[in-house]
């Protein structure tokens, strides 16, 4: 039976592999093996892989594929994707195909804001700290200009603090809701950093404020917000309905009827919904690991807002207008470009070569185009011949491998 461990982290690497597979293994040497089969041959880049996260005993390998053919407001991309699941490259590559002879993508950043925000507990009168927060509201943003300076001479910062009373929901709960702009930055770090800074200020603040009549401001914490929906991008396709043919036993008319029908009943059933925005995720978080952000915080941001009316609900629409196909998607969503893992991990800096090193906001719209187009693959094979046909065959390389099918058997396939 495996015993606790005191100090694991300051273990060497070799340590903490001795103890994990000696104490929670059958086969320790058998587990030394696949660990090690997975370290990188060149000791400096594994060396870095070690260092992106804490007690690392090897790398977790996941394929890095890529989606061609894409025409984004009028410019061929070929899109990096990280993922592990069956089909997800193949059906966004076949819907980058199909958009292609149609116009093609379009794509329109609807705002880059972000949000952060000071939470705190105060006890006395509301319209006192109102009145001391006017005051002193210069005062604090001019505290920040050390911290934000290098962000305004990239064209970001700080765009607007105010104070906001939650006392209705939580006693004494106020907090000071700040927005910011971090240009090609996905801007936590800096963010956080101003928060952190904005609190202590306050605090000071507070203590000299005759208004408050010796009332005290007690911090609870101070952190960025992953969810931001003035940080939004709208991906669409349009054609006319004449031009939706393929391989489909649906006349173009019937095709466009039923994905219109299709995604109605994922905006008002959040049980359809939920499984519908996941495949909308299968493309958007591939994008978002392979160029190295944060897949956990797109993830819960872009669930909020499809859950901004009260009832989680399709973030992809689509409708017939006169004798056209629409069928769009708006999401919030907060990437950055510079920073992080952007000039580290050596996959990530190609992946956003091969994109061109696009913006903040040109990622922005390259990653919800690639939702989108996941989206119109899956709906497009659910109103026809069946999800499952197209998926099965690209799962079936998984099963050929389980069975140790050799090369021939797997192109016989």
């Amino acid at each position: 039976m495996a015993k606790p461990i005191d100090g694991f982290s300051k273990l060497s690497k070799a340590e903490k592999i001795d103890y994990i597979t000696t104490s929670f293994t059958q086969d320790p040497e058998e587990a030394k093996k696949v660990l090690a089969t997975y370290w990188h041959p060149d000791r400096e880049v594994q060396d870095l892989h070690d260092e992106f996260a804490e007690n690392t005993l090897t790398n977790y390998f996941y394929p890095f594929g890529i989606a061609p053919n894409f025409e984004i407001n009028g410019k061929i991309y070929a899109i990096p994707m990280a993922t592990e699941e069956s089909s997800v490259v193949a059906a966004a590559s076949n819907a980058a195909k199909y958009w292609l002879e149609r116009g093609g993508f379009r794509v329109a950043v609807l705002g880059t804001e972000k949000v952060g925000q000071v939470h705190f507990m105060f006890s006395g009168n509301s319209n006192e700290l109102t009145a001391f927060f006017n005051r002193v509201k210069p005062r604090l943003l001019k505290d920040l200009e050390p911290l934000t300076e290098n962000m305004r001479k990239r064209g970001g910062g700080v765009t607007g603090m105010e104070l906001v009373d939650k006392t209705a929901k939580l006693n004494g709960y106020y907090q000071l809701h700040c927005t910011f702009q971090t240009v090609d930055a996905m801007g936590a770090n800096f963010i956080n950093s101003c928060l952190e800074a904005l609190s202590k200020s306050l605090v000071v603040e507070a203590r000299e404020a005759q208004e408050l009549n010796g009332a005290e401001i007690d911090i609870v914490m101070s952190i960025l917000s992953n969810y931001v929906p003035n940080c939004r991008v709208r991906a669409q396709v349009s054609c006319p309905i004449e031009q939706l043919t393929g391989n489909d036993p649906l006349t173009p008319a019937e095709f466009a009827e039923k994905m219109v029908r299709s995604i109605a009943i994922a905006e008002v059933e959040p049980y359809r919904a939920v499984t519908h925005n996941k495949g909308i995720m299968n493309g958007i978080d591939a994008v978002v690991m392979a160029t190295g952000n944060d897949f956990r915080a797109v993830e819960a941001g872009i669930h909020a807002f499809a859950a901004r009316d009260g009832e989680y609900g399709s973030l992809s629409h689509a409708e017939i207008k006169g004798d056209d196909f629409h069928m769009w998607l708006e999401i919030p969503i907060a990437l950055g470009t510079v920073g992080g893992l952007t000039r580290l991990h050596p996959l990530v800096r190609l992946a956003l070569e091969i994109l061109g090193n696009p913006s903040a906001e040109d990622l922005m719209g390259i990653t919800a185009v690639a939702g989108l187009a996941q989206n119109f693959a899956a709906m497009r094979s659910l109103v026809t011949t069946g999800i499952q046909q197209g998926h099965m065959k690209m799962h079936l390389m998984n099963i050929l491998n389980q069975l140790g099918a050799s090369d021939a058997e797997k192109n016989r396939m």
